[in-house]
């Protein structure tokens, strides 16, 4: 199972967006030093709940600045690119990089109005932008004349240069939120990233996932290796003894999840709109917001037992968010090195 940390770094005011970016940027070198196979970021705007904002940019600087580790996206928000410019854009970092680009991409947030208020755009639109952007890049990577006459673009270009280090493209991946979703990429061939679900209903749908490859056609052998490119996501956090993981890790999370949730609550308490309709009191939460579902914590050992139930699933890597709201760089440092030096073995 391949093992990457998620750099999702919050930001409480706009006094600290300076040094957590650095922070970040560290946390980024130590990933790389001690061995993860990838290093993912993260796309979200104007709230500070990621605080470097842009993916490409931090991805280009990751490129030119470590040597091992895989750098993706979870997920860039193609609502929010015109194809064309981030075609290009993907080219020169696949190049910066020599490969070892992960383009995941998706619509758009499906909770933060605000991000697509902020750019003007109308987040219905969402999807079908994502839709077509997305088919214009893979044209555009061809490296041929082409031109595009659609819904959201119209376009007419000799060549786009440069041609992507990687043939015939960089690696692309789509996030699934999902079951419907997922569904789709299957009906593709193509592999996916899974948002925090139960452990239960993340081997479930990859058992869903297995069973549409299969009518589509694809051999075991097939479906295995797309299994094997699909990822999951989780926060994570290692100490050495559980009661150290609990008393740091638990509260760090409920005050990220607070974090999330807050600048959504005041623009529809300001405005009325919510891309999705509020919550009723009574309504269980998601699995991405409780403690028992999304976060693994404790010691070494019982980190890797917690994680025994993702691997019995195949699924082929883990997206860990290892800095968890207003967690500081020295815990999740440790968090970080204990996990690759006590955990990553008993999953490899």
């Amino acid at each position: 199972m391949k093992i990457s940390n998620f750099l999702f770094p919050e930001s409480r005011s706009p006094d600290d967006d300076g040094r957590i970016i650095d922070e970040t940027y560290q946390e980024a070198l130590l990933t790389d030093r001690l061995g993860y196979d990838a290093i993912w970021l993260a796309e979200h705007h104007f709230d500070g709940i990621c605080a470097y904002v842009d993916p490409v940019t931090m991805a280009a600087a990751l490129a030119v600045t470590t040597t091992n580790a895989r750098i993706g996206f979870a997920v860039a928000q193609m609502a929010l690119h015109h194809p064309i410019r981030m075609a290009e854009q993907m080219a020169l970092i696949d190049h910066l990089s020599k490969g070892r680009l992960i383009v995941g991409l998706g619509r758009g947030t499906a909770y933060n109005i605000y991000d697509y208020q902020g750019f003007g755009i109308d987040h219905n639109e969402a999807q079908g932008r994502f839709e077509e952007a997305e088919a214009i890049m893979l044209q555009a990577w061809k490296g041929e004349k082409f031109e595009h006459h659609g819904k959201y673009f119209d376009l007419k270009l000799p060549a786009l240069r440069p041609a992507p280090y990687t043939k015939p493209y960089p690696f692309v991946i789509r996030a699934a939120a999902t079951e419907h979703g997922m569904l789709d990429v299957a009906r593709q061939g193509r592999p996916f990233m899974m948002n925090v679900q139960t452990n239960a209903e993340t081997a479930r749908r990859m058992d869903v996932y297995r069973g549409a490859l299969r009518e589509q056609g694809l051999t075991d052998a097939a479906v295995e290796y797309l299994v094997s490119e699909c990822w999951v996501w989780r926060n994570v956090f290692v100490a050495e003894t559980d009661a150290e993981a609990e008393r740091i890790a638990v509260p760090a999370f409920q005050a990220m999840q607070d974090m999330r949730a807050a600048m959504r609550l005041q623009v529809y308490r300001e405005q009325g709109v919510s891309i999705l309709p509020m919550p009723a009191a009574n309504t269980a939460p998601p699995a991405r917001t409780v403690v028992e579902h999304s976060l693994v914590y404790g010691s070494p050992a019982t980190v890797a037992e917690k994680l025994a139930a993702l691997h019995r699933t195949g699924v082929g890597g883990l997206i860990m968010q290892f800095r968890l709201g207003p967690m500081s760089y020295e815990d999740t440092a440790h968090s970080l090195t204990l996990f690759r030096e006590q955990v990553a073995p008993e999953l490899l």
